[in-house]
């Protein structure tokens, strides 16, 4: 085994070593507009309003986990009864959270949705929450994984893509790329959130492979013939890929179930 391999098999073993399944109690507020949300770290700016319906979160450090955390769904529901429904909402996040008094800062609209009918003033009265909640997959509606080819891209030269709608319950904790019908693949680097870049672009036709969170390990992911020779700055390509792929924690217990 070589040492790039030896590296990688241990970013995936820290990359889940939480356990994502079981319900986690904490505290929750929310922004008055969704500005910040759609200007976060992750890089996703104006398309993260179109995420989930606008249902969507910063997450603080440990969560957002350098990016990696980017796109990452969470269920959440606050425990005051007689305000909030059991069912909660489900989030996207989008955002870094650097408030450590809570662990989430939603979308007004998500904050709300956590309210049973006909209380939702009363839960924005609340400011902050007091929460629980679980990783959950993520659910584009058939959506396949999408490339946003980024504007300081240059065609030869050098590339910068940002990764839309990942699938399932997994994190991207590697990137390759390389030109079409070739294995010679170069290694791109996390540049902020949910962007990739590279300087090393092979000339041509590109396709990309990923490596996932998936089990209790992670696997490849080949998404082929993604990016045409004359791809193009601020163009979203569709990579014809779904991710569906479950991350497994060894903990005990987890809850497994959907909140009723």
């Amino acid at each position: 085994m070589n040492n790039a391999l030896i590296l990688l098999l241990f970013l995936l073993i820290s990359y889940v070593t939480a356990c994502d399944r079981c319900v986690h109690q904490s505290k929750a507020a929310y922004f008055s507009s969704d500005s910040p949300l759609s200007s976060g770290a992750c890089g996703y700016g104006s398309l993260a309003l179109n995420f989930n319906g606008g249902y969507l979160v910063a997450g603080i450090p440990s969560l957002y986990n350098n990016g990696a955390g980017c796109g990452a769904c969470f269920q959440i529901r606050c425990n005051n009864s007689a305000l909030c429904s059991s069912s909660g909402t489900k989030v996207i996040m989008t955002d870094l959270n650097k408030d450590t008094n809570v662990d989430f800062v939603l979308s007004s609209r998500a904050f709300t949705a956590m309210a049973k009918p006909g209380m939702d003033q009363g839960v924005l009265k609340l400011g902050i929450a007091n929460i629980e909640y679980k990783r959950i997959p993520c659910d584009y509606k058939g959506k396949n994984l999408a490339i946003r080819v980024e504007e300081s891209s240059s065609n030869p030269g050098y590339l910068a893509v940002k990764i839309l709608y990942q699938g399932g319950q997994t994190e991207i904790v590697g990137m390759d790329v390389s030109q079409v019908g070739t294995s010679n693949w170069n290694f791109m680097s996390r540049n902020y959130g949910a962007v990739w870049d590279t300087s090393r672009v092979p000339n041509g036709p590109l396709q990309f492979r990923f490596i996932v969170t998936s089990g209790y390990d992670g696997k490849y992911i080949w998404a082929q013939n993604v990016l045409p020779a004359n791809w193009r700055p601020g163009v979203i390509y569709n990579t014809k890929v779904q991710i569906t792929d479950i991350a497994q924690e060894s903990c005990s217990p987890c809850d497994t179930s959907q909140w009723k």
